[in-house]
């Protein structure tokens, strides 16, 4: 991956793009490489098995992978 570039960044072109801003915007990761998409997001989300690092910048901690934590978070946004 290119200097500078991460998932935030790259988030940001793409929002752009399509016309929307952060605040639309809900990232979920478990891992120290979602850190700068998750403190990026309008919501930022934590899975349960994530590192503890990774949970304090979250907005929100979901369930874990092995129990379907994004399928879980959709279901109470929506």
């Amino acid at each position: 991956m290119p200097h500078n570039v991460d998932k935030a960044t790259s988030l940001d072109e793409f929002v752009l793009k399509i016309g929307l801003t952060r605040e639309d915007v809900i990232c979920v990761g478990d891992g120290f490489n979602d850190v700068s998409m998750i403190r990026w997001a309008g919501i930022g989300v934590a899975m349960a098995n994530a590192r503890q690092p990774v949970k304090e910048v979250a907005d929100r901690i979901t369930l874990s992978c092995d129990e379907d934590g994004v399928a879980a978070l959709i279901e109470e946004i929506l």
